[in-house]
């Protein structure tokens, strides 16, 4: 078994990063600039906001953080949004998810430009996707193809099964994951909570996708030896054994099925922060013009 570190990888390709920002800086006279809306005081939200502006000053991006109460209007919101998508200075824009009830995410997420939609979650993007046309891809699934690539698992002609059909992770995964590409050609299987006998499902599957949001969902019964196991889930439960005061798990239970995997993400240090990774390269993509000239 070996470890997919999300650290190790994150960190060399945030260099990478590093020195192309310095590069558009001293082209550009000016710095890479996302901006992330937060709104109300999720617990969850707040330490992936963070995280991400700790990110880009890390990698030489300027960030901003525009933060509401959960009582603002989805108008407001919007037209928030609206006036972000004229600023010429900033490239990248998102909004934290979940939002307060009140307010539909569809309609936030297709108010963003999708020429700053960094996340990658704006129907146009999604649908260029699909057509294997320049996009932003959703940055969760780009950082687990960053992670593949890294590693050199060669994809071609495995039975991968995605555990989970959200718009965020499970159904642009499985469609990557099929494209013809590297990492990619894969023959994919799209499981998810209505799924019957969703063991045997993916039993067959030589890398498997989990992205369900169940703490330790995947068990070493469902998993066949030697598959590659992607750990997508953040699962957080209050803890005090941790100075945080919770405990993150994911979708696998790791001790487990690692003895039987070939690759495995943990969590933390897996895929979290690749996500984060994609994000960096979405937004530098976004400030070069490198997607939409």
């Amino acid at each position: 078994m070996q470890l997919l570190d999300g650290k190790l990888v994150s960190e060399k390709i945030k260099q990478d990063i590093a020195a192309e920002a310095a590069e558009f800086l001293a082209s550009n006279g000016r710095k890479p600039h996302l901006v992330a809306i937060l709104v109300g005081h999720d617990g969850g939200s707040e330490t992936y906001v963070a995280s991400k502006m700790r990110n880009c000053k890390q990698v030489g991006f300027d960030s901003t953080n525009i933060r509401y109460e959960d009582d603002i209007s989805q108008e407001e919101l919007i037209q928030k949004i609206e006036e972000l998508n004229q600023d010429d200075r900033i490239d990248g824009l998102i909004v934290q998810l979940p939002l307060p009830k009140h307010i539909d995410p569809e309609k936030i997420t297709e108010a963003i430009d999708y020429r700053k939609d960094v996340d990658g979650f704006h129907p146009i993007n999604l649908g260029r996707m699909q057509r294997n046309l320049p996009c932003f891809i959703p940055a969760t699934p780009y950082g687990i193809l960053l992670m593949l690539d890294h590693y050199m698992i060669q994809t071609t002609g495995m039975h991968a099964v995605v555990v989970g059909r959200s718009n965020i992770v499970g159904s642009p995964m499985s469609i990557l994951l099929a494209r013809n590409t590297q990492p990619g050609n894969c023959t994919v299987t799209l499981t998810h909570s209505r799924t019957k006998n969703v063991k045997e499902e993916v039993l067959r599957a030589d890398l498997i996708i989990a992205a369900i949001g169940k703490k330790n969902f995947i068990t070493a019964d469902m998993v066949k030896e030697g598959a590659v196991v992607i750990d997508v889930g953040i699962n957080r439960e209050v803890s005090t054994l941790t100075k945080s005061g919770y405990k993150l798990y994911g979708d696998v239970d790791f001790e487990s099925v690692a003895p039987k995997a070939s690759y495995i993400t943990p969590v933390p240090g897996g895929v979290g922060l690749m996500t984060i990774v994609g994000l960096l390269k979405n937004t530098l993509a976004a400030a070069k013009h490198a997607i939409y000239p």
